[in-house]
């Protein structure tokens, strides 16, 4: 995956969460669970993109 997929794809969704945030009336503690969650999930792929962490499909809960 080349670096400039990973900025667009950065780029996007922080693109989507601003908007989402901006202009979709929510309750505060709804957005905050929702950024939270976003936050969290581009952190996962990030580290998956760059091979620091395992796939997460061999995980077995």
């Amino acid at each position: 995956m080349s670096l400039l997929h990973v900025v667009i794809v950065l780029v996007v969704v922080g693109i989507l969460l601003w908007l989402v945030n901006a202009y979709i009336p929510m309750d505060a503690k709804i957005k905050k669970i929702l950024n939270v969650v976003v936050v969290i999930a581009v952190i996962i792929w990030l580290l998956q993109a760059f091979g620091l962490l395992g796939a997460i499909g061999n995980i077995r809960i």
